[in-house]
């Protein structure tokens, strides 16, 4: 006793008598069924025959799939050719196949969120299983089960087209990047801002300021444009980021902010002004350790949301938990966080800038001035392969290299593989005191002017004033260089 699966053994019996007196039928339910859409074990039979046939390029009739049951050693098990026969007189209109196929994608679909239910409450009770492999096990079933339901038709060039041309003509009749802004001028003439459903992968050795670089780009997009952005920080906790974030912000040296020095009445009071913009800010802080791949999934979804999020950064990759099935195979482990990764900015259309250490090589290797290389990249090679970006955090002074006095501060940003545009090498300057990048010719003078006049007004390419929002990297007037003026 109990309840009864859902099936739809009627409309199961239409899709094979059509598939047997149909040829247009097949090729259709070929891409959209699998066996296990058929609830009754003879139907599943008869289809995989089905299957078989096609794979050999037979045409499909009574006879040909009768034979193939006969040499599958299956055709008494379902009924015989009598039982064949009984299933091309139960056909409906041929036109009602693509109805037929949903209703039995929609069925299956519902038993296999039954059975991921009743595996996921029997490991619910088993004590033996930690709480945080039952989250990670019972995201990955869910997510497994509805998967095959998450199907994209193909489309025709010519409607593609039309879509690109009104993005086209869109982007001409705006100033500005047509993604999240950096708010680094020489960075976003190149990226024109990290674009929607990109995968970036911001890499460096440890110490290198690679968290420093991500969080200089979080402050940017959330305080001086207001777009909403997450950071997931496996490694720091939150009131260490809030810490380096308040140290950049007030210009305040770091010791301070710590308490290895003692503030001043009037450094309290240039800390709390300064501080007032980045509290209001849509930034949105996740400091969950280990945080398992398909939890941090989840979270993005809800906080595109809920928050309307613009740009996610994860730091960093190599501490995120890959599926379970997958532990002790680190390679792989990586492998699968970084596709889950990519999957994930295409699906929610945002961009996710996931930071990845280095290999030991990129400080053994000294040509080049030792500038790392993609084939650095820790662990997998497959993170090369799911970016769109890669950019490097290269510091001379950190190898040794450093020529002059002055290059203890000098930083190359070293965008290394661009899918979809150019590579560069971009000098910078590293104020470490301050945890803050900034261009080679900015000064604190000029960074405080050009944020003044930015978020008053920004000029457009015909000369004429725009919001804030129309940050454009391009205009002469506000930028030059590379940097601002």
């Amino acid at each position: 006793m109990g309840n009864r699966p859902p099936q739809a053994l009627d409309f199961e019996e239409a899709v094979l008598g059509a598939l047997l007196i149909e040829p247009s039928c097949v090729d259709e339910a070929m891409e959209e069924l699998t066996p296990s859409c058929f609830y009754d074990p003879k139907h599943r039979m008869i289809f995989e025959a089905m299957v078989a046939l096609v794979n050999e390029h037979v045409s499909l009739d009574l006879l040909s799939v009768s034979q193939k049951l006969v040499s599958l050693g299956t055709l008494e098990e379902v009924g015989g050719a009598v039982a064949l026969a009984a299933l091309s007189q139960k056909i409906g209109a041929a036109a009602h196949i693509e109805y037929y196929i949903k209703i039995l994608k929609q069925k299956n679909i519902q038993r296999d969120l039954i059975t991921a239910s009743h595996e996921i409450l029997h490991d619910a009770y088993d004590e033996s299983v930690p709480v945080d492999d039952l989250i990670d096990m019972s995201q990955s079933k869910i997510f497994a089960a509805i998967q095959n339901s998450v199907r994209k038709d193909v489309q025709e060039i010519g409607s593609v087209i039309r879509t690109a041309m009104d993005e086209v003509e869109r982007m001409q009749t705006q100033s500005g990047l047509s993604g999240v802004p950096s708010g680094y001028p020489s960075i976003d003439r190149i990226t024109m801002g990290w674009q929607p459903s990109d995968l970036i992968i911001l890499a460096a050795r440890p110490s290198v300021g690679k968290t420093a670089f991500a969080l200089n780009i979080a402050r940017n997009a959330a305080v001086d444009h207001n777009m909403p952005v997450a950071v997931f920080s496996l490694e720091m906790p939150a009131i260490q980021l809030a810490k380096r974030l308040m140290t950049s912000e007030s210009g305040l040296p770091a010791d301070k902010i710590k308490g290895g020095q003692k503030l001043e009445p009037y450094e309290w009071d240039q800390l709390e002004f300064k501080l007032k913009a980045l509290a209001k800010a849509p930034l949105y802080v996740d400091d969950t350790p280990s945080l398992p791949i398909m939890e941090f999934r989840t979270k993005v979804k809800r906080l595109v949301k809920t928050k309307g999020v613009r740009l996610v950064i994860v730091d960093y990759l190599q501490l995120m938990q890959g599926p379970s099935e997958l532990r002790g195979m680190r390679e792989q482990e990586v492998a699968a966080i970084s596709r889950t990764l990519k999957a994930t900015a295409k699906e929610m259309n945002v961009p996710i800038i996931a930071l990845s250490q280095l290999s030991r090589n990129a400080v053994q290797r000294q040509g080049s001035n030792g500038k790392p290389q993609l084939s650095y990249l820790r662990e997998s090679g497959a993170i090369e392969q799911d970016a769109d970006m890669v950019i490097f955090v290269h510091r001379p002074d950190y190898l040794g290299l450093a020529e002059t006095p002055d290059g203890k501060e000098t930083t190359e940003i070293i965008i290394a593989k661009h899918r979809n545009g150019e590579t560069a090498d971009i000098p910078m300057r590293f104020k470490s005191d301050q945890v803050r990048f900034v261009e080679m010719d900015d000064t604190l003078i000029n960074q405080a002017q050009s944020q003044n006049f930015m978020s008053s007004s920004s000029p457009s390419l015909d000369g004429s004033r725009q919001p804030s929002g129309g940050y454009d990297p391009f205009v002469g007037d506000a930028f030059s260089g590379g940097g601002f003026q």
